[in-house]
């Protein structure tokens, strides 16, 4: 992974450090970019937060060859991993490759490893057209924004013709008021839309952006299938909560009523584990797959998933966990 990495901090110079650990204290501000919004705290907490989880360490057991597989939304992954949707690399990431090499190879490399990725949606049209195409050579989950127009129904029309069977809304992009100025507005949704949304959709729906245990039981009482956990990266509203803080009681309140996803801060296998033991049924990261496929294209994303499913595995050695369902919070100290 050092030559990935060191390709990608040339490739995205002025938009991404790369540096040794992404907390995000080196970009803070830097939006457009990898940074957090304003002072860049709700970037830190998310890694706060996550790095305040303590793990009990247990050696006397039979679980030598743990299982990392499982099942999300009728779909077998060799982790409970999934790449987040992230685009925009002309003014995220430097622009070094297209759009279409590098949402290729995020699902491309994630279909190599047993897992699953994600596409974005954003201003301008290449994004999703971009990840359309490769929706249909590699398979994914495609997330849309929440238009205020047609928009978002007629991009879940696109994303379904092009293969699509499962599908996200990231809400946690409603803050984006540059959209608005360039005449494309977002904006939250009510429950009554939210239900609309739900069933004018042509599969399983997932919703990104859950905070609170108030919006979980919303997303229930909506019909949701799956709800993400998620703060859009530190990178819409400053001084919010870090994922790890609020992730065990949204899980509660969601209980097996639809499956819980969490971003924010996940870097390694061991978080992983964390994330899972705090109530998660999955994962989803972003950074570091951006870096991964800036970096290294497809052998890049591969490399990186390797060396994730490394990390878990040794950390579910260390806890005792022999399979994913094992990973509870009897493993936090």
């Amino acid at each position: 992974m050092k030559e990935v990495r060191d390709h990608a901090r040339e490739l995205m110079k002025g938009f991404c450090r790369v540096c040794p650990v992404c907390n995000g204290k080196a970009c803070a501000g830097e939006v457009p970019g990898m940074g957090g919004l304003g002072t860049g705290s709700s970037f830190f907490n998310n890694m706060s937060a996550l790095e305040d989880i303590r793990l009990r360490m247990r050696l006397v057991h039979d679980a030598t060859q743990p299982d990392t597989s499982t099942s999300l939304l009728g779909m077998d992954l060799s982790m409970p991993v999934l790449a987040a949707p992230i685009g925009g690399v002309s003014f995220n990431m430097g622009g070094k490759i297209s759009e279409a090499d590098y949402i290729e190879a995020v699902l491309g490399g994630c279909r190599d490893r047993g897992v699953v990725g994600c596409t974005g949606d954003g201003v301008p049209d290449w994004i999703h057209e971009s990840g359309n195409a490769a929706l249909t050579k590699f398979g994914g989950i495609p997330f849309i924004k929440p238009w205020e127009s047609d928009e978002l129904f007629t991009k879940i029309d696109k994303a379904a013709a092009a293969g699509a069977t499962v599908f996200g809304m990231d809400l946690d992009a409603a803050g984006l008021v540059t959209l608005r100025k360039m005449g494309r507005p977002v904006a939250p949704k009510s429950l009554s839309q939210l239900k609309e949304i739900v069933k004018r959709t042509p599969g399983k729906f997932i919703l990104k952006g859950v905070m609170t245990v108030e919006d979980a039981r919303l997303a229930v009482e909506a019909g949701v299938d799956a709800i993400v956990v998620s703060n859009h990266g530190g990178r819409v509203l400053d001084f919010a909560q870090g994922t790890a803080e609020v992730l065990p009681s949204i899980a509660l309140a969601a209980g097996r009523d639809l499956d819980v996803i969490v971003d924010g801060g996940v870097r390694t296998g061991v978080d992983v584990l964390k994330m899972l033991a705090l109530g998660a049924d999955a994962v989803m990261i972003g950074r570091p797959f951006a870096i991964a496929a800036l970096g290294g294209l497809t052998e890049g994303v591969c490399k990186y998933l390797d060396q994730l499913r490394g990390e878990l595995e040794q950390a579910m050695v260390l806890t005792g966990c022999k399979t994913v369902v094992d990973i509870n919070e009897r493993v936090l100290a």
